[in-house]
């Protein structure tokens, strides 16, 4: 189908304030644009019950992290939220629309953490940290309010290909155990030569040439892209790891990776749920305040962590 209505009034408006690609900017002009970016499309942020910025202790550090909690009883279901940007750009800021409504609306407590970006700090570094807060969480349950037995991760862009990656370093580190997994547009291999990669490079949206910068920044050594933590749709073995919801945007050089991934999943005996959104683009899930997409996209991803929390088997 043709960009929805929304999304095509959208690139209008990018076209005519003569929006640069992030691509061509500075790598600190990137990182401001896009939080403001992101804010604006976003919408209000909801109230939470409480929010606190906290500290975890990283592979290299105390790393930042927030704490969503909507009002309720203890234990509480947790989802780890890992930020999009590329492994480049993004922070906990950048998220912050997003953990309030999912926080609201599953309901469960939502942890998402400031990991390291490149290309200060090049792959793996970002995976080692999100798995340290996967482990925090886990590991501090008590303390936390949640339930040990419903932890889950999720993420949109790189944050969905960290989520990935953890899932992979959890089930070969033995823990911590995660109910789920929620891979939002995901980065799943390097070198990606799929038709939605080679297709139109709109430059006021997000394009092939925007994938090819941000692993640019990420990979110290281009031979680094063939790591499954940092290509997972190239693991060997995707048995065992935790049920999936997998979501992809019709017009995102990114949809045919993400859609492979969920199909690998599946091949493998892990309970997957994939779903495109026809007419949408690469970001749409951090757009929720000007793309009706965003929102249902939201509300699904919350439905489908309901569901799971709702299941002790994991």
């Amino acid at each position: 189908m043709p960009l929805d209505p929304q999304v095509a009034r959208f690139r209008t408006g990018r076209k005519l304030a003569g929006v640069k690609p992030l691509y061509t900017q500075s790598l600190a002009d990137a990182r401001a644009a896009d939080l403001a970016a992101i804010q604006a499309a976003a919408g209000a942020g909801e109230p939470v019950h409480q929010v606190t910025d906290r500290t975890l202790p990283g592979p290299d550090g105390d790393l930042p992290v927030r704490v969503y909690r909507p009002a309720g009883t203890d234990p509480q279901p947790a989802l780890v939220y890992f930020f999009g940007g590329g492994w480049t750009l993004g922070s906990i800021d950048t998220a912050d629309g997003i953990c309030r409504r999912l926080a609201n609306a599953v309901p469960c407590t939502v942890v998402t953490v400031g990991y390291r970006l490149a290309p200060e700090h090049r792959f793996p570094s970002a995976v080692y940290d999100c798995y340290a807060a996967a482990e925090w969480v886990a590991a501090n349950a008590g303390d936390l309010g949640v339930d040990p037995d419903r932890i889950a991760v999720g993420g949109d862009s790189a944050g969905g290909n960290l989520t990935a990656a953890v899932a992979l370093l959890a089930r070969e580190r033995g823990g911590p155990a995660l109910a789920g997994q929620v891979m939002v547009y995901p980065n799943t291999r390097y070198g990606a030569e799929t038709p939605s990669m080679q297709g139109d490079a709109d430059p006021y949206l997000f394009n092939r040439h925007s994938v090819d910068w941000y692993w640019g920044h990420y990979l110290a050594d281009p031979a680094d892209g063939r790591h499954p933590l940092a290509s997972p749709l190239l693991a060997d073995d995707l048995t065992g790891l935790p049920p999936a919801l997998v979501v992809t945007a019709e017009y995102d050089p990114l949809r045919d990776e993400g859609e492979q991934y969920a199909q690998r999943l599946a091949e493998a005996g892990v309970p997957t749920e994939l779903t495109r959104y026809d007419g949408m683009i690469h970001g749409f899930f951090a757009m929720s305040g000007v793309l009706d997409g965003g929102a249902r996209a939201q509300a699904q991803v919350a439905d489908w962590l309901r569901d799971r929390f709702g299941r002790r088997d994991g």
